[in-house]
């Protein structure tokens, strides 16, 4: 019996001869066979291929509407209750890890929720190649991983180039919303930001705000702060 798989073993450009530094690596863990069913029934429904050419997000929705792209979903806990709640627009998640990929799925399925759809691929590539440019109302980038040791900085996903094409990607007007739970990251990010052309720090410069109320607060998220741990949201305003 073969092992149950995911659509693609590797999210991302193969490039030879090119190692490109990244943001993420894959533990993928356990893919269970009802993940494997999710992939199989329901990526026709929810799930965008990655093609490397433009996106024409109003045929993939099958309606025009604002759109929000939250990158690095996870298990999707923050993109269901945030699509739920919020009919009106179209929310798009990345994410790279199959298992959380197959259980949002499983749930998206389980709440009848028309106004999402999701790429299992690297954020950057879909981001430089399929999205077009001033196309996104909203980027969300939450508890992305920090890599704590100075040498593995580089891989942080928050940089000055990649902070350059968020800009380009939202339209005038829109939000850049970004939550971590680590200071030294919240500083990190303080850094590339603030210092970008077509940011501003809605809070003030290397300011944060509360928790917002599309934000739901996490398990991890509830069990951190009874310990004392922080958590800091930034939110960028897009700007002329």
């Amino acid at each position: 019996m073969t092992e149950p798989h995911a659509p693609h073993a590797k999210p991302f450009t193969v490039e030879e001869g090119n190692r490109r530094i990244r943001s993420f690596v894959l533990r993928q863990g356990r893919f269970t066979d009802a993940q494997q069913r999710a992939f199989d029934e329901l990526w026709p429904r929810y799930g965008l291929d990655y093609t490397g050419a433009p996106r024409e997000l109003d045929a993939a929705f099958g309606r025009h509407a604002p759109r929000v792209m939250e990158i690095g979903f996870g298990n999707g806990e923050a993109l269901r209750f945030a699509s739920a709640n919020d009919p009106a627009r179209d929310y798009i998640g990345i994410e790279v890890h199959a298992p959380g990929v197959g259980r949002f799925l499983n749930a998206l399925a389980a709440d009848g929720t028309p106004n999402v759809r999701v790429y299992h691929h690297d954020a950057v590539e879909v981001l430089e190649n399929e999205i077009a440019d001033g196309a996104l109302q909203e980027v969300r980038i939450y508890f992305a991983d920090p890599w704590h040791k100075k040498k593995h900085h580089k891989r942080r996903i928050v940089q000055p180039a990649f902070a350059q094409m968020l800009v380009r990607k939202l339209a005038l007007g829109g939000l850049l919303h970004l939550a971590t739970d680590w200071e030294g990251y919240a500083e990190h990010m303080w850094d590339v930001l603030d210092a970008t052309p077509g940011l501003a720090n809605s809070a003030g410069p290397r300011g944060h705000v509360p928790r917002p109320e599309w934000r739901p607060e996490t398990h991890f998220e509830k069990r951190g702060l009874k310990l004392g741990h922080g958590v800091w949201d930034l939110v960028y305003n897009r700007i002329g």
